[in-house]
């Protein structure tokens, strides 16, 4: 009878342990940018650290420090954060989502799957709601990576983001910086 005991009691501590809610490993996730200046120079930019959760019951948020934007030149960076970001008010972009909790669970070890899903950006003091196309992987029992089947475009207007990029465009002597912005990212989530 004991034994019987021991082993239903490692059954509910192994279910409670695939219960416990999945956290995006910053080391091995990103989030990227592409700015668009005097008509068709591009631009890759990043984010250097974000974190974030999936639960049980599906709810997932990210949470990305807008101090943390990587543009490879200092100074760029230290204007993004003052003249387009504002980081003094407007700390830190968040994204929460819904994911069906069995959309993880059904898959096997190895499979993905392309999934369409709403979830809401909050920025710069607003909150938008947005579509996101994402391709979901189960790269182990204890590992899952979502990145972007394709970009999500977001643009300078939808958050009033407008009066920055023309701040941003002033003082590098630019015609022109694009306000529609194509953002990737791969997360990678463990349990």
């Amino acid at each position: 009878m004991n034994k019987w005991m021991s082993v239903i009691a490692l059954a509910m501590l192994a279910g409670a342990a695939n219960a416990a809610p999945w956290q995006v490993a910053n080391q091995d996730s990103r989030v990227s940018f592409i700015s668009i200046k005097k008509g068709d120079i591009a631009e890759v930019h990043h984010f250097k650290r974000l974190s974030g959760s999936l639960d049980d019951k599906g709810h997932f948020e990210l949470n990305i420090p807008l101090s943390s934007v990587s543009t490879g030149v200092e100074i760029r960076d230290e204007r993004m954060q003052s003249l387009l970001f504002d980081v003094t008010r407007f700390p830190q972009l968040t994204l929460n989502a819904s994911i069906a909790p069995a959309l993880i669970a059904d898959l096997a070890v190895g499979d993905s799957r392309v999934v369409e899903l709403d979830g809401q950006i909050g920025l710069h003091g607003k909150a938008l709601n947005k579509r996101f196309s994402l391709v979901l992987a189960k790269l182990s029992e204890h590992k899952v990576q979502v990145s972007s089947w394709q970009p999500v475009i977001v643009n300078a207007k939808e958050f009033d983001l407008v009066a920055g990029v023309d701040k941003l465009r002033d003082i590098a002597g630019l015609p022109s910086i694009s306000l529609a912005v194509p953002v990737s990212f791969v997360l990678t989530l463990t349990q």
